[in-house]
């Protein structure tokens, strides 16, 4: 009965394998009275039903937050901690201070509350899985946001991901100002 009655905050990110973008990270704290059907995973839902979702998850959940770490933040300190960092900062900017945050991998950000961490928790645990779906809508607005600002790579279809077309429009149009300079494919051809 304790357990039930303890604020878990589920915590995912968005954007680790990019080339281009910033990262992205949700913390949310889901409320037992209002369970939200069809929670899992966000890269197994369609584009339209992770949009239905996300609006669900914002209207029901007792506390959520979306943060991030920009491009230069990733380059200066490595993607894994720049994650580690937006994970952080979506945890602090809950209206709602979480009894323990569970996360989705093997590695925890810094928390003022315990954390643990949860390999596969975006699949099996429904908080990860909310906030895996919350990340991704809100990265994939920003990367929609960034297309109209740089038009030439195709952001609103890759999302900033290393795909042939994205590899092909960078050596075409060379890297520009979000692109992740500590990343191979970019690195290769500010070197060449």
């Amino acid at each position: 009965m304790r357990e039930q009655l303890r604020l878990i905050c589920g915590v995912d990110e968005a954007g680790r394998g990019p080339i281009a973008g910033p990262v992205y990270a949700a913390a949310v704290i889901l409320d037992p009275q209002q369970p939200i059907a069809g929670l899992k995973d966000s890269k197994l839902l369609a584009p339209r039903r992770r949009e239905t979702l996300a609006i669900t998850i914002r209207r029901e959940a007792r506390a959520w937050a979306v943060a991030s770490a920009t491009v230069a933040e990733i380059d200066q300190l490595n993607i894994l901690q720049a994650t580690l960092l937006a994970m952080r900062r979506a945890v602090e900017q809950l209206e709602v201070v979480p009894d323990e945050a569970w996360i989705d991998g093997d590695r925890c950000p810094r928390l003022a509350c315990a954390a643990r961490a949860f390999i596969g928790g975006d699949r099996s645990v429904p908080q990860i899985s909310a906030a895996s779906i919350l990340a991704k809508t809100a990265r994939d607005a920003e990367m929609l946001r960034l297309h109209g600002e740089y038009p030439n790579y195709g952001l609103d279809r890759h999302k900033g991901y290393p795909t042939p077309e994205h590899l092909a429009l960078l050596e075409r149009h060379g890297a520009c100002a979000i692109h992740r300079r500590s990343f191979a494919p970019v690195r290769r051809l500010l070197g060449a």
